[in-house]
């Protein structure tokens, strides 16, 4: 409520005897004289939204019911629901307000899926181009939209571009496995992996931008979609030069009411490139099942001199630091860490935290890891690989834990810095710590800040445990391993 003070021969408000030896002012409390004033008048405080002086507060997104805008009403509460994109706590981005608005009905099923509902009673054959999905960013026009996208460079935020390609790996998924059947239980559809990505140029943001993906191979319950982010070069017709990003997501699908892996739609590919493209997945599917098998073998017969190289020079630092490598740091010392309670503002369709808001965390965080790392801005190369381990829920607590694993100095010009970026969910009520993400990111150094500096070098990571040098083998092996992968694309 407004308070008033009357005082003899005057009437007035307390804010105008700020500088009266009546009224003492100090860190917004008043302190008074009961005996300056003969009356107090309190006025009610009125919700007048009316009044010149009252800011409204509103939602960004429209109500999800159509009509009056009496929600209480049961009459209206029956009406139909607007696009699923409309709906508050849902993880919203231009891209996915745009993706579920166009699929709202596939979506709205898996919102609240028919679980007493029987299963797909029998396998479609469906061709890459029936999932074909692409979007397009009118980056030119559409200032608010750039606006979105900027990052300090002029260019487009990586981090922001690697949820909309998780969102539209997902649609595609989506859009492969249904079976257009509104009495059948539909399939829960999870990232399991990014196998692959690679940023081949500079993506601008003041120049159009289109995504398109498709499925281009399935297994028994899981499902590859290449993606590709192209932006025209200026000066060149050829189309090759235009695929600034490629990117590779492995999903897998679940039975809504079991849990267990579920079958999922065969695909026949019909143009050259689509056997082509399924050949090559085919031979990456056959190759990632083998070498599962032979990790811990190639370790323990071979690996020994490897991990003994490995922690020579960071024993020299743990045991004779003034006679180490000035050039060298281990690799402990490189970590940076940070937290997050996980909001319901940030779930996806099934409740679960959105895969690519965890990307777009963890990239910013090695970004940083690798800036702090090599003491110029660093530039962005890849996304080796993403593990999805276990779900993230709302209420989560969620540490994100990174380091620089190892350098490469091969090319002098293009020193390579390898990140990797750990997702740990924490209970401390349980006093547990479950490892739910791995991501490993490549990064080099700008070209423009490097010149700045002649004297500028990439110091070499050392693991001073056992468990470390572990750790930088197996993804030495497993870079190694990608680039045999995808010789053939």
């Amino acid at each position: 409520m407004t308070c008033f003070l009357e005082f003899p021969k005057l009437q007035t408000s307390a804010a105008s005897y700020q500088n009266q030896n009546h009224l003492l002012v100090k860190t917004g409390f008043i302190t008074l004289n009961p005996f300056c004033f003969s009356r107090i008048y309190c006025l009610p405080m009125e919700f007048n939204s009316s009044s010149p002086n009252t800011i409204r507060v509103v939602s960004t997104f429209a109500s999800p019911f159509e009509g009056s805008p009496d929600q209480n009403d049961s009459s209206n509460s029956s009406s139909s629901r607007k696009p699923l994109s409309l709906w508050p706590g849902m993880y919203h981005s231009p891209v996915t307000n745009a993706l579920w608005e166009t699929r709202s009905k596939v979506f709205e099923r898996l919102l609240d899926p028919p679980l007493d509902a029987p299963p797909q009673s029998e396998l479609l054959k469906k061709t890459p181009a029936e999932s074909r999905t692409s979007i397009l960013y009118n980056f030119s026009t559409d200032y608010i939209l750039r606006e979105q996208y900027r990052d300090p460079w002029n260019e487009v935020r990586i981090g922001k571009l690697l949820e909309d390609l998780d969102a539209l790996a997902g649609t595609i998924s989506v859009k492969h496995c249904s079976d257009v059947d509104s009495m059948t239980r539909p399939l829960y559809l999870v990232t399991a992996s990014v196998d692959k990505m690679v940023l081949k140029k500079p993506i601008s943001v003041d120049t159009d931008l289109k995504m398109v993906g498709a499925v281009i191979w399935v297994g028994f319950s899981s499902i590859e979609i290449q993606l590709d982010v192209i932006q025209p070069s200026s000066g060149s017709s050829d189309p090759s030069e235009s695929v600034a990003l490629t990117a590779n997501f492995i999903f897998v699908a679940r039975d809504y009411k079991t849990g267990k892996a579920a079958p999922v739609n065969r695909l026949c590919p019909e143009a050259e490139a689509e056997k082509l493209l399924y050949e090559a997945a085919e031979a990456r599917n056959n190759i990632r099942k083998r070498k599962r098998g032979e990790d811990k073998r190639e370790i323990e017969n071979g690996g020994v001199n490897r991990l003994e190289e490995l922690l020579a020079e960071g024993r020299i630092f743990c045991d004779m630091p003034a006679l180490a490598d000035r050039d060298t740091i281990l690799l402990r010392d490189t970590r940076l860490e940070n937290s997050l309670i996980c909001q319901p503002q940030q779930r996806n369709i099934h409740g679960r935290i959105f895969g690519g808001f965890l990307m777009l965390r963890a990239f910013e965080l090695a970004f940083s890891t690798a800036y702090a790392f090599a003491g110029l801005m660093p530039s962005f190369l890849e996304v080796d690989h993403v593990n999805f381990l276990r779900p993230v829920d709302v209420g989560d607590f969620l540490r994100f834990k990174s380091c620089v694993l190892y350098t490469e100095h091969e090319n002098t010009d293009q020193p390579l810095i390898n990140v990797e970026v750990v997702a740990h969910v924490t209970r401390p009520e349980q006093r547990s710590s479950e490892v739910s993400n791995r991501f490993y990111f490549t990064f080099t150094v700008r070209t423009e800040a490097k010149a700045t500096n002649s004297q500028f070098r990439i110091r070499k990571v050392v693991p001073a445990t056992e468990e470390e040098a572990r750790r930088v083998l197996e993804r030495m092996d497993a870079d190694h391993l990608q680039s045999i992968k995808y010789t053939c694309k």
